[in-house]
């Protein structure tokens, strides 16, 4: 497959940021590092290897980026109130900069792009498709929890609340939520293994549902845990269906 590493140094952020794209043709999917990981964590766990075949094939093109993490909800030394600030920072630049740039690379103005992640790469993953379905066509969560005050250690303020989709999502409407509701391509998937909580994607899919967001749950059995080898079942198994 095509592989391209790249980068720039990110206004937004103020730090450089790399990305990393596979494949060369298909829908774009923007994936978010789980934790406090890496851009080139998706390759080095073979997840990219388990969507091979359908990058090959041009079903898909990935673009793979940095998480912020480690400096803001995992930073647990950092004043709270900075940390939601950083927050905020990322969800400028994957808007402001990430976005064009794959707009740029696919030669096209508005390309269809799909969110995704595992973890808390699935939060983010999720949070970004439906802060922003101007931008976003669709997202793919697995193994997340999408109530941010699980990461926020009892802060709560304004920021918070409009990045944690289990808060907002109840109480949106407007053009956002018509738009959300004519997207067709969501999932929620989760194992019922150790460490999983698939109690918070029934959740958030049930939310999504009384909004009349169209949207899949899928949970997987006992033997798919919190770990890699769920992640690189679950992600091509979605493609293939529905890519």
């Amino acid at each position: 497959m095509e592989r391209i590493l790249d980068g720039w140094h990110s206004p937004a952020l103020g730090k450089e940021m790399e990305i990393a794209v596979y494949g060369h043709y298909g829908p774009a999917l923007l994936m978010f590092p789980s934790a406090a990981a890496d851009y080139l964590e998706y390759e080095r766990f073979y997840l990219i290897d388990s969507i091979a075949p359908f990058l090959d094939a041009g079903r898909i093109k990935v673009f793979a980026i940095n998480s912020i993490n480690s400096e803001s909800w995992l930073h647990d030394s950092m004043e709270p109130r900075h940390r939601a600030v950083r927050h905020q920072q990322y969800n400028r630049y994957i808007a402001e900069e990430v976005v064009p740039y794959i707009a740029t690379n696919m030669r096209t103005t508005n390309p269809p792009i799909y969110t995704s992640g595992v973890s808390l790469g699935a939060l983010h993953a999720v949070n970004s498709f439906l802060r922003r379905p101007d931008l976003f066509d669709g997202t793919i969560g697995m193994s997340g929890i999408y109530d941010l005050k699980e990461y926020t250690k009892g802060y709560y303020d304004d920021d918070v609340y409009f990045n944690s989709p289990m808060d907002y999502l109840q109480h949106l409407t407007g053009p956002t939520l018509e738009s959300l509701r004519r997207k067709e391509k969501v999932y929620l998937l989760s194992g019922k293994g150790e460490y999983e909580d698939p109690h918070a994607s029934w959740e958030m899919g049930e939310v999504m549902g009384k909004k009349g967001i169209t949207n899949w749950v899928e949970l997987w059995g006992d033997e798919y845990r919190h770990d890699w080898p769920t992640w690189r079942e679950m992600l091509p198994s979605v493609i293939e269906r529905n890519f």
